[in-house]
């Protein structure tokens, strides 16, 4: 019986050429976007940290390959990095320091179809991918495949509900609704935090820890999981 097709979602189809790029130089324009990558590597090396510093590391989807420098600053760890678009895959290797290229090894995948076998990293680095995902079986989906692919961690962010800024984007949902706009920007969606963790769990995994990018305040949230089942 032949293997089904995976998973695509119409908004990993927008990163062409052109979209790689914007999403290379959007996380560095301006004082707040470079504030909130310094923030963003904050939390990376703290969950780095409660994932017990790994030694190999898939980031995945990379993007355009921000957070390589930080996973290269071990000089032992081994860093894979992979995307589903040959694009984004293509200006990471082009934008970041050559020194940093020449530690990373990259492969074009789909997070719901990893091209590795059964634990073959330590951990798996997942930023700003599962707040895309609005259906609770693709985000199931993806979380069973990175309990095959991994032999211990998950790093991995997404917006939760429980703060401000959630229950802002609650209140301008319902007005864009009542509006007949409902539909407008549905490409980003807010996770219940005892929702995704009860997934968390139903794919076999425990949270080791967690840190919210400004807690109270704003949707980011990082967890750190480890495989138990």
């Amino acid at each position: 019986m032949s293997k089904p097709p995976p998973i695509e979602l119409e908004f990993s189809r927008k990163y062409d050429q052109e979209h790689a790029v914007q999403y290379l130089h959007k996380h560095h324009d301006g004082l707040a976007r470079r504030l909130s990558h310094w923030r963003d590597e904050q939390l990376a090396r703290r969950a780095l940290k409660q994932a017990d510093e790994p030694d190999l590391v898939l980031d995945l989807p990379c993007g355009a390959g921000r957070f390589w420098p930080l996973l290269a600053e071990q000089p032992n760890r081994v860093v894979l990095a992979a995307d589903n678009s040959a694009y984004m895959l293509a200006t990471a290797q082009a934008s970041q320091p050559a020194e940093v290229v020449s530690r990373v090894e990259t492969f074009q995948t789909s997070a719901f179809d990893i091209t590795l076998g059964p634990n073959a990293v330590d951990c798996i680095f997942c930023i700003r991918l599962l707040h895309h995902i609005a259906d609770a079986e693709h985000r199931l989906a993806i979380l069973r495949e990175f309990h095959r692919v991994t032999r211990d961690t998950v790093i991995i962010s997404l917006w939760v509900d429980g703060n401000y800024k959630a229950w802002k984007r609650k209140r301008l949902e319902a007005k864009r609704a009542s509006q007949g706009r409902g539909s407008e920007n549905q490409n980003r969606f807010v996770v219940k935090r005892q929702v995704i963790e009860a997934e968390f769990r139903e794919a076999g995994f425990q949270i080791i820890g967690y840190q919210d990018f400004l807690p109270g305040y704003a949707m980011w949230r990082v967890y750190t999981l480890r495989k138990v089942a």
